[in-house]
């Protein structure tokens, strides 16, 4: 496996320009691995990532997308009822999923009755199965290394204090290695009970697309600054690389102390 890919990033004027490119370049890698290999998997955050892929409804991506085609993942989710607002599952299919074509059987979201138990290792564990599972039925590859899957495509949310998935400064998740998916019970961000892909996961993905927008503060801009100018390893989305391209898309808010 890669030890690194150079961090790319594109800088754009507004939100609205950013899922322009974000629909952009999901549509292409789509095109790709569909016309290589027949598939194309993707990993899915929360927050704005949904409503910034807005734009794949729009034409012409919601004609030429070829969505039966699509698998789709969490790299992390909320231990909770699918019907909960905190859900990312929920505000997947809300936003984005329901209004595409995507088979049913190709979502795979966290064991419903364990969600609702909020039992979040006993969700971790099953997801990791189902992982498993999928690379035994040819769905996922392994990466070379053949220790952990490889996803073609994740798209991944950076938090204000650099985090990514659900791996948070100064919690212990980030240096997991041994697990495909592991749990937190005490997020510094609510709900505390969690799921998320592992670092050397996230890393194995052929392409890893780190969206992120800067809303009412400047603290997404003083993390990013601090991972472009000083690579600070104590923020989580520092780690990130990818098996082939790592591309990082931030509008100009975010950008602003670079």
């Amino acid at each position: 496996m890669a030890e690194t890919t150079q961090r790319k990033r594109e800088v754009f004027a507004n939100k609205n320009e950013l899922s322009v490119a974000l629909a952009k370049y999901t549509a292409h890698l789509s095109a790709k691995f569909c016309k290589e290999k027949g598939i194309f998997t993707v990993v899915l955050s929360g927050c704005g990532l949904i409503d910034w892929l807005g734009k794949l409804l729009e034409s012409p991506y919601k004609e030429s997308v070829e969505w039966s085609k699509w698998h789709v993942f969490w790299v992390d989710e909320r231990v909770c009822s699918h019907e909960d607002q905190n859900s990312n599952y929920k505000l997947a299919m809300d936003g984005f999923i329901s209004k595409v074509g995507i088979p049913k059987e190709n979502i795979y979201a966290i064991d419903k009755q364990c969600a609702v138990d909020g039992d979040a290792e006993r969700c971790a564990t099953l997801y990791e199965e189902w992982l498993r599972n999928l690379v035994k039925e040819k769905i996922l590859p392994l990466c070379p290394n053949g220790q952990y899957p490889q996803f073609d495509l994740q798209l991944q949310g950076m938090g204000p204090d650099g985090h990514m998935a659900s791996l948070f400064p100064e919690r212990p998740q980030i240096k997991v290695t041994d697990k495909w998916v592991t749990h937190i019970t005490d997020s510094p961000k609510p709900p505390p009970r969690r799921i998320t892909l592992t670092l050397p996961v996230i890393n194995s993905s052929l392409y890893n697309l780190m969206a992120v927008c800067d809303d009412h503060t400047d603290q997404c801009a003083r993390s990013i600054a601090d991972i472009f100018k000083n690579n600070n390893l104590a923020l989580p989305a520092a780690h990130l690389t990818a098996q082939v391209e790592q591309m990082w898309y931030l509008d100009k808010a975010a950008a602003s102390l670079l």
